[in-house]
Order: C-alpha cells, then structure tokens, then sequence
C-alpha cells in the first residue's frame, strides 16, 4: 500500500516555529515568490507556452487566410458584377440613346439594394442617378477601371449627420462627353472584415486566458505530486526502506511513474533483507567450521601429538580448507550469474550432448553408492547457454539426488526432453521428499534440511541452480513426485 506524506508537517512550517509575525510574514512572502517561480520553471508551464503559441499562431493564420480569402472574393465578385452592369449600360446607350439610358438608371436606382449610379456631362456636372455627394482621387479615377469612392445617396443628401458609404466604381466614357459612374456598396465588406479582426482579438485573449488558468491548474497539480514524491524519496534515502511513493490511482503518467518506483523499491526492500539474511547465514554457517579449524590447529600446538595424529588432524583440517573455499567459490559464481557480470555469455550449446556428457560423466558415482542412473535425452536439442554453468546445475541436482534420494529402487531418474519450444530437464529421486513448506525455501543461500545437517555442503546447491536458471531465461520448479523429490527445468530452445 502507497503512504501518504500528510503526516509529517513541512520543514518550512518547522523552520518558522519561534519567529516573530514580521519574521514569519517576510518568510511567508518569500515562500510565495519562490512557488511563483517554481511555476514559471515547471514543465507544465513550458509547455502550456509552445502550445498556447502554436496554437494562436495557427489560429491566427487560419483567420488571417479565411478573411482575406472571402475578402478577395467578394472582391471579384463586386468587380465582376460592376463590369457586367457597365458593358450591359454602354450597351444600352449605344444602341439606343442617352435619353433610354437615363430611364434605365432613373429605374434601377429606385431599388432599395440599388448599386451607385450616375451620369455626367463634360463639365461634370451630374443629369441622373442616385449619388448626392461623390469623393474620390481623380488620380484614381481612370476609364476603363475599378476604383475607390465615397459617396452619400441622393434621397439622404439633406441628412446632415449622414455618414458617406465607401465604394468600389468604374467610370466609363460614352460619345459626346458624357460620362457613366457604376458602382457597389463595400459597407458590407468592410463591416465584415471588423467583425473578424474583432473575432480575432476576442479569440486571443479568450484563448490566453484558458491558457493561464489551465498552467496554474496544471502547475499546481504537477507540483503537489512533485512535492509528494520528492518528499517520500527524502524519507527513502534517510534509511525508511518501507516508504514509498504516494499513488491516487488515477492512472496518469505520475501515477505509473509512482508505481514502476514503488515495485522497483519493494525489490530493493526485498534484496535488501536477502542480504541481510545472506549475511547473517554466512556468519552462522561459516563460523562452524573456522571453528572447528581453529581447535584442531590450535590442538597440534598444545598437545604436541605424534606425527601420524598430525597429519590426520591436517588432513582434516585440508577438508575444512576445501569446504570453505568451494562455499566461497559457490557464493561468487551466484553473484556472478545474478548480476549477469561480463565473463557470462550465452552461446549456442548442443543441450542434449552436454546432458550425456554429464549423465555418462555421473553413473559410475551412482554406482558407488549403490544406486543406478536412468536417463532419457531426446536429440538434438540446442539452446542459448554457457555450457560451464550448464554442467554446474546439472552436476547441484544430480549430487543432491545421489546423496539425499537413497530408496529401496535405488534409482535416479535424468531427462531431457523437447516440449514445443522448450527443452525440459527434470532430475527426480525415488526418496522421501521434501514437504511442501519446505520446499519453498530450498532455494534460499544457506538453507538445509534436518536430513542434511550430517552431510557435507553448505546449502548452496540449489540457490546455484536457480541463478543459471534465471541467468538462461528459464524457469525451476521443485516438486513432490510421489515418491521422492524432482525438480524440472524448462529452457527456451533455439530455432
């Protein structure tokens, strides 16, 4: 289970224990400045930053190409239609006269959506249309081309806080000096255009603001889990093994971050106590026979035996020497394999050539002591291995199986078969087993049975085998065969 850090008051808050109001009020506002600037520091904010930017420039950009795409047409479409409306009205004039001509725009120009019509003579002064007022820049003003006006219509000329409307015309000449205005209203147009700058203008500070509430959320959000875990790791660092990391379940990011950390802790904890216990083991289980050594050494020195009472408490002694250098030996080759140090490499090894090797290698020792070896090995089977350690395991199980497995069969069973892609090895005794609580701890360093206390070894055996076989990607399983003890091995096998 996660623990929460609540239960330890902050060390701001111990720190300001004993200030005075003034003290504690210019701490407090150094405080805030300091989480202020934490903010502005953390992730979220960075962040919230580029994706505030990328996403005003991008909406900016879309707007911008919108308006000026729908400004570029409406655009056209007015020249198209004051083109149009033009060549239709010249058309008019020339093939009938002014005075039709007259009658046409004197119609139109009672419309309510009438467009800007007017007539002059060559002095310029207007005959008929619906213009009171027109401005514009003679330079501008070319024949034959669109240009900008101001204009007021002819019915609210009298209106004195009439505002003039602005205006896209084209000016023609017809025979005689007279000359033909037609135009369109870009009231509209222009109205448009304010309205999406307006849009524009309003979309960004909305859009900013979204953005500053949502870092200060974010922020605060992320600095309370930050503050959580860097709190708890103090604590872990301190020497509290069983802290760990706060979890809301929420199953964010920091959520499996805290849970990855909080697993990789337990192992910790785990390996932790296992040393401890290893440790504890090896001061037990080696000071027996240091001891032993010792009295037997210290023994030639105080009785002076005779040579031959010498040399059997030396030979003895070399015994003890043995043991432990093979205890040591065994406890480095577990080391070495558990850290997968360099020096242990995986290649590719005939399986069932090195399971006969070791089987032809083991049956004369079966036969010593009364018992025989039954082996199966399917061929042909190759895994990923180190063909040392391989022997190594073999050896730990067929020696346990020969020195505790002794029955009436006086067999040993050794196998080697091919399950889909795995290649299995069992090793199994006609004895009397393990019980099942037992069994559990059989791979543990240093662990004996009773049945094993008046037997050489020092209850590294099988802790050897599971570090070769967790070093080769396999799996180990001790279990009751009724009768006796196997154990059964599974290796993946190479293609």
């Amino acid at each position: 289970m996660a623990e929460t850090v609540a239960d330890a008051p902050p060390e701001g808050e111990r720190r300001a224990e004993g200030r005075t109001p003034t003290e504690r009020g210019e701490a407090d506002r150094h405080r805030g400045i300091a989480r202020r600037l934490r903010l502005v520091r953390t992730t979220a904010f960075k962040l919230t930053l580029v994706y505030l930017t990328v996403f005003v420039v991008l909406s900016l950009g879309l707007i911008a190409y919108i308006s000026s795409t729908t400004a570029d047409l409406i655009d056209r479409q007015l020249e198209a239609s004051i083109d149009g409306e033009s060549a239709e009205l010249i058309s008019e004039f020339q093939s009938r006269n002014l005075f039709r001509l007259m009658a046409t725009i004197e119609r139109r120009a009672m419309r309510p959506d009438a467009s800007v019509y007017l007539i002059t003579d060559f002095s310029g002064n207007p005959i008929v249309g619906n213009v009171g007022e027109l401005i514009y820049d003679p330079a501008e003003a070319v024949a034959g081309e669109i240009f900008p006006v101001r204009y007021t219509r002819l019915s609210r000329a009298a209106e004195a806080d009439e505002p003039a409307h602005r205006a896209l015309a084209k000016l023609s000449v017809l025979g005689g000096g007279y000359r033909l205005l037609v135009g369109r209203d870009v009231e509209d147009r222009i109205e448009f255009s304010a309205i999406i700058r307006r849009s524009i203008r309003g979309a960004i500070v909305v859009v900013v603001a979204l953005a500053l509430v949502s870092w200060i959320f974010l922020s605060r959000s992320v600095l309370r889990k930050v503050d959580a875990i860097a709190a708890s790791s103090r604590r872990i660092v301190a020497g509290d093994l069983a802290r760990r990391l706060p979890t809301d379940h929420s199953g964010d990011e920091f959520d499996r971050l805290a849970q990855s950390v909080n697993a990789m802790l337990d192992e910790i904890e785990r390996l932790h106590a296992g040393l401890q216990e290893v440790s504890q083991n090896i001061a037990h289980d080696l000071k027996t026979p240091l001891t032993r050594l010792r009295n037997r050494l210290d023994e030639i020195l105080r009785t002076r035996p005779s040579p031959e009472e010498s040399e059997a408490v030396l030979a003895r002694a070399l015994e003890e020497c043995d043991q432990l250098i093979r205890t040591f030996e065994a406890l480095l080759t577990i080391a070495r394999v558990e850290s997968h140090s360099a020096g242990v490499t995986l290649e590719r090894t005939d399986l069932s050539a090195l399971v006969g090797d070791m089987a032809e290698f083991y049956e004369p020792a079966a036969e010593d002591v009364g018992m025989r070896l039954e082996t199966r090995i399917d061929p042909d089977i190759a895994i990923a291995g180190e063909p040392t350690l391989l022997r190594n395991m073999i050896a730990n199980l067929l020696d346990n199986a020969l020195k505790y497995g002794l029955s009436e069969s006086g067999q040993v069973d050794l196998h080697l078969v091919r399950e889909g892609s795995e290649a299995v090895i069992s090793v199994r005794d006609y004895g009397e087993g393990v019980g099942e609580g037992d069994r559990a701890r059989l791979t543990d360093r240093f662990v004996r049975m009773d049945a094993a206390r008046s037997k050489p070894g020092a209850g590294l055996g099988l802790s050897l085998v599971k570090a070769i076989v967790g070093h080769h990607g396999g799996t180990l399983e001790l279990k009751d065969a009724e009768p006796g003890f196997a154990a059964r091995i599974t290796l993946p096998v190479l293609a």
